[in-house]
């Protein structure tokens, strides 16, 4: 794939040093990490030592003070490490979590958290979604409840990721049951040694194996009115604000994926002899793999559009909820033909598009589903 146009020496240097970490800290481990259900602590320092974590965030935290655009490379050079677990686990503690903090957070919760979550020895979470409210953020039904100087919080969140080992939450709670719709909703901080804080169990998932992924609960969970993160039942449009990064990082981690499966699946057909020849010998499999780089290469320079649109300041939000529908679908379109292609061998889990077949069903999901985000388009067309 060719640099898109908003590229520069300084994004060209990034991208390589992202690859030179997925090839050397990822790739030669990430199996083990599967089989444990976790990726180690050790690699989100090392990355965190890289300036992964704080490529948005200021300077004064041990940020880099960049844009949007270099988040998208970090996600698509992550994508491409064959590993969505690990891959997803760093991008919703650098992108997708703790931009609550360095949005929203007062002084006094920058300087107590921002730089241990920068350095990578702090990992984060964000705790929205419920068993019976994902997509649809103004039914949730976890409670905070003031008493004196203190919040009083019980619920339950689901499938939250960094959720059994994250050692920092943001968490969203009702505060006015009585405000109609996304009203009265607000964002806490949430250390993972509250009391009252307890994980009720880790969930095994078809994919993302790597990516410790749990249910929370919260029972007379007491925290200071100091860990309110942003304004008291305001938090419903801080978590709309952020979803707009998550799904221009969950797009672009979906296009890294499929453009290393279309490289996977190239190399496997030029060598698998069938038919007195090899299947790239075939027509039909040469033009199908054909149209699926155009569409990947297409997806991708939406994705990086809608970054550099976000540097400039203006507002994406239709194009980012494209990029989230577009990529977060084809890249299951991807993933099923570079199966195919494989035929046997990518039904087995020795082969790494089987991996990444699974790792991929749920980029049509999270971060907003496709349903959701064709009517988030359809509002703004």
């Amino acid at each position: 794939m060719n640099d898109p146009i908003y590229f520069d020496e300084s994004l060209r240097a990034f991208r390589d040093q992202v690859a030179r970490f997925v090839n050397e800290e990822i790739i030669p481990y990430a199996e083990k990490w599967e089989e444990e259900g976790m990726v180690p602590r050790e690699l989100y320092c090392k990355a965190g030592e890289l300036g992964m974590f704080g490529l948005r965030y200021p300077e004064e935290y041990g940020g880099s003070n960049l844009n949007a655009l270099y988040t998208a490379v970090m996600c698509e050079e992550l994508g491409k490490c064959t590993y969505g677990g690990v891959s997803i686990g760093m991008a919703v503690h650098g992108e997708m979590s703790s931009p609550h903090l360095e949005r929203f957070g007062t002084s006094e919760q920058k300087d107590k958290y921002l730089t241990k979550i920068i350095s990578g020895e702090l990992v984060t979470g964000v705790a929205v979604t419920e068993p019976d409210a994902g997509s649809d953020v103004a039914g949730i039904r976890t409670r905070a409840v003031k008493d004196g100087d203190e919040w009083v919080i019980n619920g339950t969140k689901m499938f939250i990721t960094n959720g059994l080992y994250g050692g920092l939450f943001f968490v969203a709670a009702k505060t006015d049951p009585e405000a109609k719709g996304s009203r009265g909703v607000t964002m806490f901080l949430v250390e993972r040694d509250t009391p009252g804080f307890s994980v009720a169990r880790p969930l095994k998932k078809t994919g993302w194996l790597a990516s410790d992924t749990a249910e929370l609960i919260f029972e007379d969970m007491r925290v200071h009115e100091s860990n309110v993160l942003g304004e008291v039942n305001r938090g419903f449009y801080s978590v709309m604000e952020n979803f707009q990064n998550e799904r221009l990082a969950l797009g672009m981690m979906a296009m890294g994926e499929a453009q290393k499966a279309l490289e996977l699946t190239l190399q496997y057909v030029k060598d698998r002899k069938a038919f007195g020849g090899v299947l790239w010998d075939k027509q039909i499999i040469r033009q199908r793999l054909s149209q699926l780089s155009a569409e990947v290469e297409a997806a991708r320079q939406l994705g990086y559009h809608c970054a550099w649109l976000d540097s400039q300041g203006k507002d994406c939000v239709k194009e980012t909820s494209m990029v989230k529908v577009l990529c977060g679908e084809l890249v299951n379109k991807v993933m099923y033909e570079c199966v195919q292609f494989h035929g046997g061998m990518g039904f087995m889990r020795e082969t790494a598009v089987e991996r990444m077949s699974r790792d991929a069903r749920v980029h049509a999901i999270g971060g907003g589903a496709t349903e959701v985000m064709r009517e988030e388009i359809a509002k703004r067309l």
